[in-house]
């Protein structure tokens, strides 16, 4: 399990750098340690939770065109997001 997140965590890291993301702003929480990392492209946003003891546990959350939260569980659903996104645009 901790090997399918590690992988989920450079898949995305990864396509992001090649797609051109921009990190936003992070935040960081002392009490809980968690870190929070506001992504975004153009119009499309997504958040990354990082946990500063367990990193490879990170999660990520997008948001579609009507706010509405969407929880990423592989790159597929990010990608989907995103491109149904950009389509949306034109």
């Amino acid at each position: 399990m901790n090997t399918m997140r590690a992988n989920l965590h450079s898949r995305v890291h990864n396509w992001m750098d090649k797609i051109g993301f921009r990190l936003n702003s992070s935040q960081t929480n002392n009490k809980s340690k968690v870190t929070t990392r506001h992504y975004f492209f153009e119009t499309f946003n997504f958040l990354e939770k990082v946990s500063q003891d367990k990193p490879e546990r990170s999660r990520f959350i997008c948001f579609d065109a009507y706010g509405e939260q969407l929880k990423v569980r592989s790159l597929l659903d990010l990608q989907m997001a995103f491109y149904e996104n950009i389509s949306q645009l034109k």
